[in-house]
This record gives C-alpha cells, structure tokens and sequence, in this order.
C-alpha cells in the first residue's frame, strides 16, 4: 500500500491489565477512506483496539499512526475523530440541531458556519426537519442518525464506531446498516466499526479483522474470509462450518485425495498439497451441500444419513444430519427448491463439489455453539 493511501496504521500494540494481555501484538493498516470492521466474541480486544485509538486507552507497547505520524500519546481530543457509542449519548436537555451543533461550538466556530453544517449533517442522515425536537421525541434509530450526524459534522479524520446498532431491533438494525453504508460511500471518510455481529460485519465492510483472544487472527474483504477461511475458529466465528478430520492421500490432478474415516474425499487445491498421511481438517459450509432423497447426488463427494432435527427459517431448512461416515452434519436448503419434505428419521443423501470445501489449520476447539 502507498504511504498516500494510507490512513491510519496500529503497530505491534499490547494491552496488558495485571498478567492479561487484552489486546496481544496487533498490527492494522486501514486506508484511507475504508470501511474496517473488528470482529469478534466478547474479549477479543476489539473495543480495546478502538478506544486506543481513540485516545481513551493507552497502550503498554506499540504504536498508532495516523498518516505516518505518530499519535499515540497525543490526547483525544487534538485527534480530530469522531466517535459513534452504543447508547448515544445525546444531551436530554438540548434539541437535535444544538447536539449537534455542540462539537462546532466546543471548537469555537462562528454561528454562520455552525449554522450551515449542522444542516448539511442532519440533510445526509436525512433527520433535516427534526432540528428542533428533542431526543425524547426521537425514535432509537432515529436518536443514532442524531449520534451519526453529530460524529460527522466537523469532518474528522476517522469515525469511530463501537457497535452503534447493537441496541436497536432486528429489521431496524437492518435498514440502518444499508444506511451507513451508503453514508460511508457518500462521504468517504475512514469508518472504524467494532461488532460482534457476522452478518453485520459481511454486509457493510470492505475488510474485517477477526480478533480472538486479543490476537488478530485474519484480515482481508468480507467474500475472502468467508470462502477462504485460514482457521477452524474463522470457519466457525464468521458463519457456520462442517469440520471433517482427515489425512492426506495425496495429490489428484486438481484435487486432494483425503481420507475421512471409510471415505475417501476429494479437496480442491488452491496451493501445495499436503504431504501423503499428513492430517488435513477441512470446513465445509452447510449452504454449500446438496440434499437428496432418492440417490447419491452426482457430487464428487457424498455420504448418507439420517434427519436427527430440522428447522424452517422461512427461507430455508436446516437439517441436522447423523452419518455414519461423517457423524453428524448440517446442511442449509433454500425452502424454494428443496426436493425433500423434512422429517425426523428420513433417510437423505448429502453430497458437495471438492470446491465447496477448504484446508483450515486446526487452532484448537470451537467457541461454544460450533458445529462439530
């Protein structure tokens, strides 16, 4: 990445409370003008790596740069960054135009320029015709437009956002991430978000950090991670995941011959392939699986159970399947065009392509909830 691009940079940063590193050896380049998003399960280090930034935190060791300069000691509020909470934080007693107008006050701004951006503000998270009312009258989402407005009205250098959604109901949550997205495309500023939400983070991010332990795991675009996770844990956290246990038989033209129990499997390669009897641990995504009633699928990969539980979501079926290859397996089917009618004890037939499936490093056990 060219030093013109670069926005802001964490380098090497360590956190430690007593002999508790929550925040171990962490290194970020964000560009300018990204959306990065820190994923991950509650003590990662996500919100620690955010507040260091911020100001509010400083580091036992490491460095935070901001367009190649240091700003690690520097206080929060000569870092010119705006800061988005969870709970708001709006004043009660002040209408939405005077929260905010607040920060442009606090900087000594003339009326006349107070006057413009706070309108200009309010116009982009389009609450222009709420200036004079007060939060009390506001809905909760309507409330975080007022926070976004107030974070964004003085041009800071980068917005940060601790997850700012998390309060909010489900279908709202929804329709204020294609909001910010799109703010974040209008305005093209830097966005820092912290989440512990998967989807949330798929759907409004150019690059995710998945943190764990206070250690950054993977970094790279949603679609990336997603399909080509490195780590059981990263398999597992940003969706859900099929884990097969195997060894290595050996190269197959463009395939991986592995062995999982009595079946013989194939991978597709993506890079060198394992040493013959190496053991390989491969993820494999429930969405990714076709389900059948009456024959082995025509997949290069299959195996046969029974339906232990089924669930309609609406949209899909989630089958829990027992196998006696594979033990049990989870397989997602779109309602729309699923060839079988769930029931518990049916024999099925599961079968996947060698694409639908990856290599992981086996980094230890699951979080709770994984599929096994």
């Amino acid at each position: 990445m060219s030093e013109l691009r670069q926005s802001v940079v964490v380098d090497r940063m360590v956190k430690r409370y007593g002999r508790v590193a929550a925040v171990d050896d962490v290194t970020l380049q964000i560009d300018r003008g990204e959306f990065v998003t820190l994923l991950g399960p509650s003590g990662s280090g996500k919100t620690t790596i955010l507040m260091a930034i911020a100001g509010f935190v400083q580091p036992t060791s490491g460095e935070i740069l901001l367009d190649g300069r240091a700003i690690t000691r520097q206080p929060p509020e000569h870092r010119n960054f705006g800061m988005v909470f969870q709970g708001y934080a709006l004043f009660p007693h002040m209408t939405v135009f005077e929260n905010v107008a607040f920060a442009l006050r606090a900087r000594g701004r003339p009326n006349q320029e107070v006057g413009r951006r706070v309108t200009e503000a309010l116009d982009m998270v389009q609450l222009g015709p709420y200036a004079a009312r007060m939060p009390r009258q506001l809905s909760g989402g309507q409330q975080q437009r007022v926070a976004l407005a107030r974070a964004l009205v003085f041009t800071p250098h980068l917005l940060l956002l601790d997850e700012p959604l998390s309060a909010l109901d489900k279908k709202l949550r929804a329709e204020l991430q294609l909001e910010l997205k799109a703010l974040h495309e209008r305005v093209g500023l830097t966005f820092l978000y912290v989440t512990h939400d998967q989807d949330e983070a798929l759907s409004m991010s150019d690059r995710i950090a998945i943190l764990r332990d206070g250690k950054l795991v993977q970094f790279g675009r949603p679609r990336e991670l997603y399909e080509r996770p490195a780590t059981r844990f990263v398999a597992d956290f940003l969706g859900k995941s099929n884990f097969l246990a195997g060894r290595a038989e050996g190269p197959d033209g463009a395939t991986l011959a592995y062995s999982c129990g009595s079946l013989r499997l194939r991978q597709a390669l993506d890079g060198p392939a394992p040493p013959p009897g190496s053991p390989v641990l491969i993820a494999l995504r429930p969405e990714k699986i076709a389900v059948v009633a009456d024959a082995v699928p025509d997949t290069a990969n299959a195996v046969s159970g029974r339906i232990a539980q089924w669930s309609y979501s609406g949209t899909h079926f989630h089958l829990l399947v027992d196998t006696d290859a594979a033990g049990r397996m989870t397989a997602t089917v779109p309602s729309w065009r699923c060839r079988i009618e769930p029931e518990t004890g049916r024999l099925v037939h599961l079968g996947w392509d060698p694409d639908a499936t990856v290599i992981v490093t086996d980094d230890g056990a699951p979080p709770p909830g994984a599929i096994q």
